[in-house]
């Protein structure tokens, strides 16, 4: 009799009661499209937008005005006369790769998923992570004036060197090359590159559940992939002779910080069971009814909760959980 008992309390029924609610509500956030939910995900984040904007203009500004001029003694120029070169990686290939090709990926896992709430998150904070990294990056390159390693040779193209009565120098070499050549520090190329391919690369460990502790370490090779060409095209801007190793290495720390801090804004933390969606996601969740026939609707984060739980076994009675603890001192 306990068995029967029992196995009636496992019927079929009383699971598909639990587990319908999370199918769902799965099939509810597959409908949350651009078409259906973008217009007013967007609006609910005009303010955001609107900050990008203004991010987008005081980075102007910064390129505009002309930089801190640091002053550069002839005995400083035995570290600044490395040749002038053109750069390996063009200052227009950069947004090509540190922001277009992630949003690319981000689309990729959209039409996979139909998930608004991730595509417009990881595209909003993707923007925010390079945007507020110019920002920085710039500002800190106009107050500091440090000069580039070929400072010489665009001060002085000609190889003619000239100084003041201070012993400053008096360059005559092309007005936008000088004023390029106070902007050494940190370097812009480093901090865009970590700043966008360091958020992608969190953004795929969440995707593809790097940290599940199964120890598929191959996961971590795709991890490794962006922040890889990040460090590669730090590193052409030492072999170029457009910065010194100091500048690469700050502009890098400064774009995985603020990409770490913009990501954390929408997103989980990778290592976590819940990382590989935003946290708008979970929320819409929670909001959406689970089912119209129960007496009460219950969400599929809240079941995976229940069901995951380790430390509180529990039996089921239609919709409702019911720890073993309280079955047996009777309080069901």
């Amino acid at each position: 009799m306990a068995w029967r008992n029992m196995l009636s309390v496992f019927s079929l029924e009383n699971f598909r009661g639990i587990f319908q609610p999370s199918r769902m509500n799965e099939i509810d956030m597959g409908a949350h499209t651009i078409r259906s939910h973008g217009a007013k995900l967007a609006r609910n984040h005009m303010h955001d937008w609107l900050i990008l904007l203004l991010l987008v203009v005081i980075e102007i500004i910064l390129n505009v005005i002309h930089p801190f001029k640091r002053f550069v003694g002839k005995d400083m120029m035995e570290d600044l006369k490395y040749p002038f070169k053109d750069n390996t990686v063009p200052t227009w290939a950069v947004p090509l790769y540190a922001v277009i090709l992630p949003i690319i990926i981000f689309i990729f896992f959209y039409m996979r998923r139909r998930d608004v709430y991730d595509l417009h998150h990881s595209i909003l904070g993707l923007l925010f992570a390079v945007l507020i990294t110019g920002v920085i990056t710039d500002a800190i390159k106009d107050a500091t004036g440090r000069p580039r390693p070929d400072f010489f040779w665009r001060c002085f193209p000609d190889g003619k060197d000239a100084y003041d009565r201070w012993g400053d120098v008096i360059c005559h070499g092309k007005a936008s090359d000088i004023k390029e050549g106070h902007k050494s520090f940190p370097s812009g190329h480093a901090s865009w590159s970590f700043a966008g391919l360091g958020f992608l690369s969190l953004y795929l460990s969440g995707k593809i559940k790097a940290f599940d502790r199964k120890g598929h370490v191959a996961k971590l090779c795709i991890v490794f992939l962006p922040l890889l060409a990040a460090s590669l095209v730090a590193i052409s801007r030492v072999d170029d002779y457009w910065h010194h190793w100091q500048d690469v290495f700050a502009g890098g720390l400064i774009g995985l910080v603020v990409a770490s801090f913009c990501y954390s804004q929408f997103f989980p933390a990778p290592y976590l069971d819940e990382g590989c969606r935003p946290y708008a996601y979970y929320r819409a969740m929670e909001a959406s009814p689970a089912d119209t026939n129960t007496a009460q609707p219950m969400n599929a984060l809240h079941v995976q909760q229940q069901v995951q739980s380790p430390n509180r076994p529990f039996r089921v009675y239609g919709n409702d959980f019911a720890s073993l603890e309280r079955l047996e001192s009777g309080r069901t």
